[in-house]
């Protein structure tokens, strides 16, 4: 399998200070019909939940609801992941929601087909992609990663995540990074991308595989009064703001039929 990558945060006092070394970039966006409060993009699909924990995929651009109840839905290389207000796992497999082996408070499917997550102690846990590609005719071996993180995100070279909501990433050590975010997401292309709690949208810049920490933030506006949560995929960057879904392609938005 690819080697995964621990991470960890030191915390910032000084917010306003690294504000300033921020990039203000706006983004024209333009409303689309929905109402989540997560979203994930990745390998070509869009899936997300709303405050009801229904579940939803977009399908002919359109937010279908599908059965079954989650608080949080990941989508990736890794497959079709989410769990439950239970902590429960379940991957959709042929139509169906089926539980998966162990208990997590947020999965990701974006890595290189490795599943990763934390469970509610905050703990870490990685699942290599020929356990994930074999289930449920092998046993699914959990491997936990030392450290603590409140939200953990993967893409095909980097992992990153947050410690009581700081922003952290590394390459088989803990590294730390300044900023602070509520969460954070890491695209199939490796773009890093995270809302603070202040509602404040940013992208990492300058990751690559020889540089997975990347070199600054930069920040970004696609919704008005602030956002809660972000994903991105095929040059597509997918928002959810406090009443709406928005998603930019690069810089300009396109209009979506409301239904």
């Amino acid at each position: 399998m690819n080697s995964y990558l621990k991470v960890s945060v030191f915390a910032i006092t000084d917010y306003f200070a690294i504000i300033k070394l921020f990039v203000f970039t706006a983004l024209d966006c333009t409303v689309m019909s929905g109402n989540l409060k997560q979203i994930d993009a990745g390998s070509g699909s869009v899936v997300g939940v709303n405050n009801l924990n229904e579940v939803f995929i977009l399908i002919d651009n359109i937010f279908t609801k599908i059965s079954g109840s989650l608080k949080h839905f990941s989508v990736g290389p890794a497959g079709q992941l989410g769990v439950n207000t239970a902590n429960n796992i379940f991957k959709f497999q042929s139509g169906n929601f089926i539980q998966f082996p162990g208990l997590l408070k947020q999965v990701d499917a974006g890595g290189d087909q490795i599943i990763a997550g934390v469970n509610m102690n905050d703990d870490i846990f990685c699942l290599n992609m020929d356990a994930n590609d074999k289930w449920p005719s092998s046993t699914t071996p959990w491997v936990q990663i030392n450290g603590k993180l409140k939200y953990y995100s993967c893409g095909p070279y980097s992992c990153w995540g947050d410690v009581s909501n700081n922003v952290c990433s590394g390459s088989g050590v803990f590294v730390n990074i300044p900023g602070l975010l509520s969460m954070i997401e890491v695209a199939t292309d490796g773009s890093v991308f995270g809302v603070n709690y202040q509602g404040n949208l940013y992208q990492r810049t300058g990751v690559t595989l020889s540089n997975p920490v990347g070199t600054d933030w930069i920040s970004m506006v696609a919704c008005p009064n602030g956002h809660k949560h972000v994903s991105f995929d095929l040059g597509v960057l997918w928002v959810v703001c406090l009443q709406c879904v928005l998603h930019a392609v690069g810089h300009l938005c396109l209009q979506q039929n409301n239904h």
